[in-house]
């Protein structure tokens, strides 16, 4: 089993646990990606991208139809993609990825949640060495495919890796290829079910259950903010 693999596994089990917080948080992503561009998803990559990755997570159709309206919508905030970088006890290095219309509460929020529970905020950059950013595109393994002849055909798009495993093929690239990849397998016919812009520790660390036991925590903290879209640790 591949690392690429191993990180969605753990990443799906710690992030988005409740409903309650996975669709509001799709949802505005859905809608800014409607209100920078076309609300036509045919014309508009990333909101298409929003919406495959929403419907992935079973939100439904009627939910997705709502924040698409909410882009016209004039009372709408403009919303801003911010990332914070801080560290946690235990060695534990947290990048941090919000989307927000108030910068100032959502920096605010951030460091308390950090600060309370032992940790602290870094300044912005000061971890960008430590992960690397990955494209990373999922869809339905078919009896028909031949992964080693999608390999061939995906090296020219940008891939760095290709793995099955349990009924899902999973697609690594640079982040810089996201696009390039996408295409590539869509031009191929291939339906891909989720595709997202991860951040992948490049030496990530090993801890204890206890220790593990205070940096979820943190996690369930930041996840709960409403402008928190996604976290990542360097824990292995």
């Amino acid at each position: 089993m591949g690392r690429a693999f191993e990180y969605r596994k753990a990443s799906k089990l710690k992030r988005w646990g409740a409903m309650s917080k996975l669709f509001p948080k799709l949802g505005k992503i859905i809608t800014m990606a409607a209100k920078e561009g076309s609300s036509d998803p045919d014309m508009n990559s990333k909101l298409r991208t929003a919406i495959m990755n929403a419907k992935a997570e079973n939100m439904p159709k009627d939910n997705i139809e709502a924040a698409i309206k909410r882009a016209s919508a004039k009372d709408t905030a403009s919303m801003l993609e911010v990332n914070f970088e801080g560290k946690a006890p235990h060695g534990v290095l947290i990048f941090i990825e919000c989307m927000t219309d108030n910068n100032t509460r959502t920096v605010a929020n951030v460091k308390n949640i950090l600060t309370k529970h032992g940790g602290e905020l870094l300044t912005n950059g000061s971890l960008e060495f430590m992960f690397d950013r990955k494209a990373l595109i999922e869809f339905e393994l078919k009896d028909s495919m031949d992964l080693e002849e999608l390999e061939l055909e995906l090296i020219d798009a940008g891939l760095e890796d290709i793995e099955a495993e349990e009924g899902v093929v999973l697609v690594t690239g640079d982040y810089t290829s996201f696009g390039t990849l996408t295409a590539a397998l869509e031009d191929m016919g291939i339906e891909i079910t989720k595709a997202n812009l991860e951040r992948m520790a490049n030496s990530p660390i090993t801890i204890t259950e206890a220790d593990q036991a205070d940096i979820d925590k943190i996690l369930e903290r930041l996840e709960d903010d409403e402008d928190v879209q996604k976290v990542f640790t360097n824990i292995a």
